[in-house]
């Protein structure tokens, strides 16, 4: 190990877990020295990339060198392996969801301020560039004060892997993909929540969601919806944003889209009727020419740090967290709530007891 750098290991060495350490390879505050996993061609291929292969997570914990533990196993065991890790006197990454509930978190979170160790989650999207461009446009007014957000992520392949089936496992798209979008959008508001309905999606007969849809009142007056669906054959955009100013769209990933802004420099001219269907409407009818100003989208909202450096910072003591802990125990209360409105096909309106958490 390099002298400069804090030894991470990793626990799970699956898709995510080989993913972090392609990552991490490039970090100059960080280096992976081995992984664990209990499966042997997962053993095989952490040796093969040069890394130590330990025989047990006992082993790991015994390891003196071993600053680090990232987390990137099913969900189901997240808690029984921070919790050790913390108690041996490791800081741990930990994937999203960070628990199964967030009395599980509120657990590991207390044994994180008993032992001293750093417990972070990988809310790795608030880093994303088409949340970071929607970001830039609320913080500059871009479209003026936005009241309206729709964020979705759709595909066509059903629930991937195995366990990400199963319940027991914390498997489901609201616990995969939602944990996401939920943690931008409350990130992004600066508001306490006052309402979320919800419905959940089972179209493909899993025990767990393959979908859902949900609809957040915040007290300031902004409507979110935020939907994830693995039955899309044809996609909606991955943003659609309205502004007192302007709409703004983020078709995909690769950043198409545009800004369109109210034009106050044109002369205000009636907009003229259009046959629409069998009958005419001036309602629908598209703005008068120049009433409008269509530009490229803006260039994203600058970090002030990467995830993982800013993990660094903060077990050198220099930074606070940008992913906080209190924040990513509101996202797993919200996603509480989100599936009791689908079981209840109610609204849920009862927030008082945790959004103090954040925005006292």
């Amino acid at each position: 190990m390099s002298a400069n750098k804090h030894s991470l290991v990793i626990v799970g060495f699956g898709g995510m877990g080989s993913y972090h350490s392609k990552l991490i390879k490039d970090n100059s505050r960080l280096e992976v020295t081995g992984t664990f996993d209990l499966l042997e061609d997962r053993r095989k291929a952490s040796v093969e990339a040069g890394y130590t292969s330990y025989s047990s997570f006992d082993q790991v914990l015994a390891d003196p060198s071993v600053e680090v533990i990232l987390i990137a196993t099913p969900n189901d065991v997240h808690k029984d392996i921070a919790v050790s890790a913390l108690r041996a006197g490791k800081h741990v990454i930990c994937e999203k969801p960070v628990a199964m509930n967030s009395q599980e978190f509120e657990e590991m979170i207390a044994v994180s301020k008993e032992t001293g160790r750093t417990l972070m989650v990988n809310q790795n999207r608030r880093w994303d560039e088409d949340f970071l461009v929607i970001k830039e446009m609320h913080a500059k007014g871009t479209i003026g004060e936005l009241f309206q957000i729709e964020s979705r992520v759709h595909g066509a392949n059903g629930i991937p892997g195995d366990w990400r089936h199963l319940e027991a496992h914390g498997g489901g798209m609201l616990l995969d993909w939602g944990v996401h979008l939920l943690d931008q959008l409350l990130y992004l508001i600066d508001s306490k929540i006052s309402s979320v309905s919800s419905r959940l999606s089972f179209i493909l007969g899993d025990e767990v969601d393959d979908g859902f849809e949900a609809y957040l009142h915040f007290e300031n007056g902004v409507t979110a919806t935020v939907e994830v669906g693995t039955t899309n054959f044809i996609q909606l955009p991955r943003w659609y944003v309205k502004g007192i100013e302007g709409t703004a769209i983020i078709e995909d990933w690769s950043l198409a889209g545009k800004v369109v802004t109210r034009n106050h420099d044109s002369v205000k001219v009636e907009p003229k009727p259009i046959k629409a269907g069998v009958g005419l409407t001036k309602t629908m009818a598209p703005p008068s020419e120049g009433a409008t100003i269509t530009e490229a989208l803006p260039a994203p909202y600058k970090m002030s740090s990467g995830f993982y450096d800013n993990f660094a910072d903060v077990i050198e003591g220099t930074a606070e967290p940008i992913v906080k802990n209190t924040e990513a125990l509101r996202v797993l209360k919200l996603i509480e709530a989100i599936f009791e409105s689908s079981r209840s096909k109610q609204a849920v309106t009862d927030f008082d007891t945790y959004e103090s958490l954040v925005l006292n």
